[in-house]
C-alpha cells in the first residue's frame, strides 16, 4: 500500500464525541484514488499497530473516489480508547500524519442485472465507509436505501448531509425513541433475500444483523460487514496453554491477551493482518484440543469440524491446545 505523509487541513466537530478530519497532500496534489468502503492506517507515535479509519464521502461525482483532492475521516473518541482516538482527537489544523493506503476490506459488489435495492446499515461511526458506499451508488444510479442508527440522534454525525444525499431513502433511528428505534428483525422481515445487506458498527449489531440473516436463509455472500474492532477480553475468559508443534513451544494465553499476542510478544512471527477475525491470513491448524471460536472468517462446518483456527481472536475450550505452527 502507498504510504504517504499528510496534512490535516480542515478538523469539524461533528458531536461532542465525533470529529472530522480533511487530509491533504503538502503540495496540494491529488491523493490516490479510493474505492467506497476504503480505510486508511494510520500510525500513531507509540503504538506498534497502526488504527484503521474509513473514509468519508457525501460526493456523488464520481471524481471525488477517483482523484481526491482530500481524505475525509470521521473518528469517535472511544471510551476504552487503546490510544488511537484519543491521538486523532490531540491533532489540530497543520499536523501532519503518516498513513498507508487506501485499503478495502469491505467492497461493494458489482452490479447485477435486475438488483432490488442494496440495503445500507449503520451503527454509530459505522457511517463512516456506509456513506461513501451510498455516495457511490447515487452516482451510479443503483437503488438502496440507508438505515443509520444510534444511540440519540444528537449522536449521529452527518445526518444532514446523508439527508441530502440519499432524501427518501435514508432512515434515522434512535434507541432512545421508541418509534424510530431500529428493529432488525422487522427490517430484515420486510426485504428479500436476494438482496445484498452491508453493515458497520458495534459487534452486537453485526452480530445480530448476521445471525438474523442466517435464520431467514440469507446466502453468506450477501451478507457484507466490517467491525473495526480487535479481540476484547469477555466475562469468564480463562487462560489456556498453546503449544506450537513445530518448535515444541508452550505458551500460557492469560485471559486478557490473544494467541496472537503472546506468539509476538515471545518473539514469533506470526502471519495475520486485521486482528478482528475477518480477513483469514492468521488461519492455523489445531492438531488437539477444542478452539473457542470468535471469528467471522470460518464457515459452520470449519468451526464444527474443530481443525481451524483464528490465532488474532479465538481462544480455547480446553486448557490446552496445539497448533501446527
Amino acid at each position: 500500500m502507498p504510504e504517504l505523509e499528510l496534512t490535516i487541513s480542515a478538523i469539524e466537530a461533528e458531536t461532542p464525541l465525533i470529529r472530522t478530519l480533511h487530509l491533504r497532500a503538502p503540495a496540494g496534489s491529488s491523493l490516490p484514488a479510493f474505492t467506497p468502503g476504503a480505510h486508511l492506517q494510520v500510525s500513531v507515535p507509540g503504538l506498534a499497530d497502526a488504527r484503521c479509519y474509513s473514509l468519508v464521502s457525501f460526493d456523488a461525482d464520481p471524481a471525488a473516489f477517483e482523484a481526491p483532492l482530500a481524505y475525509r475521516l470521521g473518528v469517535r473518541l472511544e471510551d476504552a480508547s487503546r490510544g488511537g482516538s484519543r491521538y486523532m482527537h490531540g491533532l489540530a489544523v497543520g499536523d501532519t500524519v503518516k498513513v498507508s493506503g487506501p485499503k478495502n476490506d469491505f467492497p461493494l459488489h458489482a452490479a447485477e442485472a435486475g438488483e432490488r435495492p442494496i440495503v445500507l446499515i449503520a451503527g454509530g461511526i459505522g457511517i463512516t465507509p456506509i456513506a461513501a458506499m451510498a455516495a457511490s451508488l447515487q452516482a451510479s444510479g443503483r437503488a438502496f436505501e440507508l438505515h443509520y442508527s444510534g444511540r440519540s440522534r444528537d449522536q449521529l454525525a452527518f445526518v444532514d448531509e446523508l439527508a441530502a444525499l440519499a432524501g427518501n431513502a435514508f432512515f434515522v433511528h434512535a434507541d432512545d425513541d421508541p418509534a424510530s428505534r431500529l428493529d432488525l428483525g422487522a427490517l430484515l422481515d420486510g426485504l428479500d433475500t436476494a438482496q445484498h445487506l452491508y453493515v458497520c458498527g458495534p459487534k452486537g449489531m453485526i452480530d445480530a444483523l448476521i445471525e438474523g440473516a442466517n435464520t431467514r436463509g440469507w446466502p453468506s455472500e450477501r451478507v457484507h460487514f466490517e467491525l473495526f474492532a480487535a479481540a476484547a477480553p469477555v466475562a469468564g475468559d480463562q487462560a489456556f496453554e498453546v503449544e506450537l508443534a513445530q518448535s515444541g513451544k508452550v505458551l500460557l494465553i492469560p485471559a486478557d491477551k490473544t494467541i496472537l499476542d503472546v506468539m509476538e510478544a515471545e518473539g514469533c512471527d506470526p502471519m495475520y493482518d486485521c486482528k478482528r477475525g475477518e480477513c483469514g491470513v492468521c488461519t492455523a491448524t489445531v492438531l488437539e484440543g477444542v478452539p473457542d471460536h470468535r471469528d467471522y472468517f470460518l464457515s459452520d462446518a470449519e468451526k464444527a469440524g474443530g481443525k481451524l483456527i483464528q490465532i488474532c481472536i479465538s481462544r480455547a475450550k480446553t486448557p490446552r491446545l496445539v497448533l501446527d505452527l
